[in-house]
């Protein structure tokens, strides 16, 4: 009699716990990084780029402390994530092939992360200074970049204004920037709306997150305003690759060849049928295609 109690409490916690399981993986879910809009959970050993201790470390560069992660070793290379949805997260796969070759300093730029929002407006111009800073601190060497979206557009100011300090640029998804192309009316709601354990996670990692929406207000009047054009691009002295999917819808494939032609040490690759995240559907063409270019 005892036994068949016995079994049934055993077989009993057996049946909880298996209904239990589901519920508390959801629960863990988000302590695990993802980059925006992930299809899919994220690997259990994945490095929480952007957010790992390991790796981290702080720089004030004037009005704001910026957050970067060092990984490797060999000659320095930069890595800049995407604007306001980007995150140094979404750069694993280039971190991860980078690292065994290079030393990577992968920056969280102002508003991002862990990285302060700053007094200033977050222009191009002040992530390049934020970026320049870091560079500085880090080595005496000068770098490659490789820059992502916004990224990249910090990479052709940072390239322009500090020639002596970047030897290459990499420049995925950033063509040409006329005034009005797209309407830039981004905040909180919209944002949440589209992928909110993203936004959650994020503004977790923020410092200063109480300033979400008036920083979002501040970039979206920044970007309505912008032009980049040949002022800027016909000044950058290192080779740069420019590259993007066919199908950006953020870069318009006409807007990439007009920065492509504008640059004096361009090259060209453009990833058949990929959107504006082009790495993240197509990293290994992504990856081949940068590699000549490294080399």
């Amino acid at each position: 009699m005892k036994t068949s109690i016995l079994q049934a409490k055993a077989i009993l916690f057996f049946l909880l716990l298996l209904f239990a399981l589901p519920g508390f993986c959801q629960a863990q879910a988000p302590q695990n990084l993802k980059y925006f809009m992930q299809a899919g959970p994220t690997p259990a050993n994945a490095i929480p780029y952007g957010n790992n201790p390991k790796a981290g470390h702080y720089l004030s560069t004037g009005d704001a402390k910026i957050y970067y992660e060092v990984y490797g070793k060999g000659k320095p290379l930069v890595i800049l994530h995407g604007g306001i949805v980007g995150s140094t997260y979404e750069m694993a796969p280039f971190i991860d092939s980078l690292a065994k070759r290079y030393q990577v300093i992968a920056v969280s730029t102002r508003g991002h992360g862990k990285s302060e929002m700053g007094s200033e407006t977050p222009s191009y111009q002040r992530k390049a200074q934020d970026v320049y800073a870091i560079i500085k601190a880090v080595t005496n060497d000068s770098v490659t970049v490789l820059g992502f979206s916004d990224g990249a557009y910090t990479g052709y100011f940072l390239a322009q204004k500090y020639p002596e300090k970047v030897k290459k640029l990499i420049a995925i998804g950033a063509g040409e920037w006329k005034q009005g192309f797209r309407k830039f009316e981004f905040s909180r709601n919209m944002l949440f709306k589209l992928d909110s354990l993203y936004f959650k996670q994020q503004l977790a990692l923020m410092p200063d997150p109480e300033r979400f929406d008036k920083w979002i207000l501040t970039v979206n009047k920044y970007y309505n305003a912008l032009n980049i054009g040949r002022e800027i691009l016909s000044k950058i002295k290192c080779p740069v690759l420019v590259m993007a999917g066919e199908k950006d819808q953020n870069a318009p494939l006409k807007t990439v060849i007009a920065a492509y032609e504008m640059i004096p040490k361009a090259q060209l690759s453009i990833i058949p049928n990929t959107p504006h995240p082009v790495f993240l559907t197509n990293f290994p063409t992504v990856w081949m295609s940068m590699l000549p270019f490294l080399n």
